[in-house]
């Protein structure tokens, strides 16, 4: 009886010392997989975004020289290692390129319409997003001396106005200003973008131009400008997109993000265009 009672108070003991054991040896594993989970690598979808190197190559309406150059510096600033590459012209011609296999990677156009002719050909990733707007206005000589006041004043006989060609933005935009106003005007040339009409004027051989509010901005004083209410149904919608065989398209989509950006838009309005 008593090495009964003897080995039935021992059971307990060591009950007690396993347990202990148990405690300590779980310690032990917890502490060693809270020190391997701190070590683990963070999840994919975490991770910082890949470094941006390269060059983007950036297809935009002559309008949109100015903004662009300055936001394509500030880009390469943010992103050492790229470089923005602009070729600036008529909308219509940059389509052109674009579906006939230039390389680009965005494109930038100055109305939905020349825009449409690249989605049309399923050259665009996803669908483009207007990201600014653009008004037309008549740019003069500097001192304004055959007094142009209105879209009709750009009738009269003798005066030589250069409009931009219908088939691009610029044009088309003017005309239907003409049309709403129910005029009919021939001018001595038609430019194939903006800048073209602009220079003309710039360099005296045309007396005025009907071409955008910010190009009469970003002429300073080599022109003056004349504003006419026939402009308000004539408004340009720009469009942007990723264009599908992007051979830069992260490094695009950045810039993208950096044109429609608060910062972005703050140079676009800057520069006189409208917000869309």
């Amino acid at each position: 009886m008593t090495r009964s009672v003897r080995r039935t108070r021992r059971i307990p003991g060591l009950a007690g010392v396993a347990a202990a054991a148990m405690l300590a040896l779980g310690a032990c594993s917890s502490s060693s997989d809270s020190t391997d989970a701190s070590k683990s690598p963070a999840p994919s979808g975490t991770s910082a975004s890949p470094k941006l190197s390269g060059t983007v190559t950036v297809f935009a309406a002559a309008s949109l020289k100015e903004s662009f150059t300055t936001l394509g510096k500030e880009f390469e600033k943010e992103h050492q290692g790229t470089k923005v590459s602009f070729n600036f012209g008529g909308s219509d011609t940059l389509a052109a390129n674009i579906t006939s296999g230039a390389p680009a990677d965005v494109f930038a156009a100055a109305s939905p319409k020349t825009m449409a002719v690249v989605t049309d050909a399923k050259d665009t990733a996803g669908n483009p997003v207007t990201f600014v707007r653009n008004q037309l206005e008549i740019a003069t000589v500097p001192g304004n001396p055959h007094k142009v006041a209105s879209l009709k004043d750009l009738t009269t006989s003798g005066l030589k106005v250069v409009l931009c060609d219908r088939t691009v933005p610029c044009g088309a935009a003017a005309q239907n200003a003409l049309d709403a106003g129910g005029l009919k005007l021939t001018p001595v040339s038609y430019e194939q973008d903006v800048k073209g009409a602009l220079t003309k004027v710039e360099l005296k051989e045309a007396d005025a131009a009907v071409v955008y509010k910010t190009d009469v901005r970003a002429a300073g004083d080599k022109v003056e400008g004349v504003e006419f209410p026939e402009s308000a149904g004539a408004v340009n919608d720009y469009p942007i997109a990723l264009l599908k065989n992007a051979p830069n398209a992260e490094a695009a989509k950045a810039f993208i993000a950096l044109v429609r950006s608060a910062e972005g838009q703050k140079v676009l309005t800057e520069a006189g265009f409208l917000k869309p």
